[in-house]
């Protein structure tokens, strides 16, 4: 069975973003699922009161279903936001019980896989332009040339905004999701600075400015027949009878913007790297095109582009001993969940034939991802037009990581590649 280094117990420390930096989680995540699987964490930096961490897969699984114990009401990342501005930020997932299930059903059958296969050749046409770009110059950086810039081609298209706003999209998405990184924001979260944004998401000033351009885009699509999702968004009124606020027009665009981009650039990112490391399994995928449905799943599991979302207990838990009290914040480590060797057989191995494959990726319950279905269509899609192309690939430089404990995500990575 293929494991990380241990890290003692006594160093476990999940708030340590120079671990994740150095890819050194998977160490810690082995510690904690073998010798303490609900673990307290203090927080030392900012002004987070700690927080405990689950990170065997059936606890995860069964706080994530249990939404009126473990709720998603008072936050999801471990930032804290003062109560005052709770409902400013409010997005979709900060909602719990029926508006929540309200908000998801506006756009919930645009993500379903019967409307999804009327866009697949479109996807596969945009694919095969950011993979002919890519291939022309041999050397590149993969997390520009291919897992950035295919992704946000969708987004643009499902928004309906024009080309020249894509480098746009890709900065902002890097700013909100790189909110612990100094090369990706100007103003940390955890920064005297941020105190000032604290009634914005992520306590990013980069939100205003998300906020101002999905505006502009409601204003001119409100009462039209638009496809696009902004259109669908304005036009729309809630199963509950409730229309969008402006505040949650602005908190559900951004989530778009951001959650439409990020994740799958880095799983795109990430699985090509365990492609890399075991040629066997990219032999695999290109031989087997039936199955790459099944393989995909493998991708994604193995990927785990998320490492965590939180929960905070609405009352007493007792679990392993020990007690979890009304209020504290509970954190779902869905990235250990997704290599607990009680649930995968060798979970650091890539195993494109693992069936079933239950993974916790897209989270459990009434709030797995609302993309999920388009996530795993563009990563098929992707690599299905992609591989077969690949002469030879190597890395030439060091993968950078983001400084962060809530992305698992790479900000370059080197590669040449030779076309056949």
């Amino acid at each position: 069975m293929t494991t990380h280094a241990p890290v003692p117990l006594e160093d476990v420390d999940l708030t340590n973003l120079d671990a994740f930096v150095a890819n050194e989680a998977w160490g810690m995540f082995d510690t904690l699922r073998t010798e303490d699987p609900l673990h307290w964490q203090e927080e030392t930096i900012g002004d987070g009161n700690g927080f405990w961490s689950l990170t065997r897969y059936d606890d995860i699984e069964k706080a994530n279903k249990d939404g009126v114990t473990f709720t998603s009401t008072k936050f999801v990342n471990l930032e804290e936001p003062p109560e005052e501005f709770q409902d400013l930020r409010r997005s979709i997932l900060e909602s719990d019980g029926p508006r929540h299930q309200a908000l998801r059903k506006l756009l919930a059958r645009d993500f379903s896989v019967a409307q999804l296969r009327r866009y697949e050749e479109f996807l596969r046409d945009l694919a095969r332009v950011s993979i002919n770009e890519a291939l022309i110059r041999e050397d590149i950086d993969f997390v520009d040339a291919v897992a950035a810039d295919f992704p946000i081609n969708v987004l643009a298209r499902l928004l309906d905004v024009p080309d020249d706003m894509i480098p746009q999209l890709i900065t902002w998405g890097n700013a909100i999701v790189g909110f612990s990184d100094p090369e990706l924001t100007d103003v940390m979260v955890d920064s005297d600075e941020a105190q000032k944004y604290k009634h914005l998401p992520f306590r990013s000033p980069i939100s205003l400015e998300v906020f101002e351009y999905g505006r502009e885009l409601a204003k001119a699509r409100r009462g039209g027949d638009g496809e696009d999702l902004v259109s669908k968004l304005v036009n729309r009124i809630p199963d509950d009878g409730v229309p969008l606020s402006d505040t949650d027009f602005d908190n559900y665009f951004l989530l778009l913007v951001v959650a439409g981009n990020e994740t799958t650039r880095q799983a795109m990112t990430l699985s090509m790297k365990n492609f890399m490391e075991n040629p066997d399994q990219m032999r695999y995928f290109i031989e087997n095109p039936d199955k790459t449905q099944i393989m995909v799943e493998e991708l994604i599991r193995r990927a785990s582009p998320v490492y965590h979302f939180r929960r905070t207990a609405t009352r007493d838990v007792e679990m392993h001993g020990k007690t979890i009290k009304e209020g504290d914040k509970v954190v779902l480590w869905y990235a250990s969940g997704n290599h607990d060797p009680e649930k995968f057989v060798d979970p650091y191995r890539l195993d494109l034939t693992r069936f079933p494959n239950d993974h916790m990726t897209f989270g459990k319950g009434p709030h797995a991802c609302l993309g999920a279905n388009l996530a795993r269509l563009e990563m098929r899609i992707l690599f299905e037009e992609l591989l077969p192309r690949i002469k030879t690939i190597e890395q030439t430089g060091e993968i950078v990581r983001v400084r962060s404990n809530f992305v698992n995500g790479v900000k370059r990575f080197p590669v040449r590649i030779t076309a056949k």
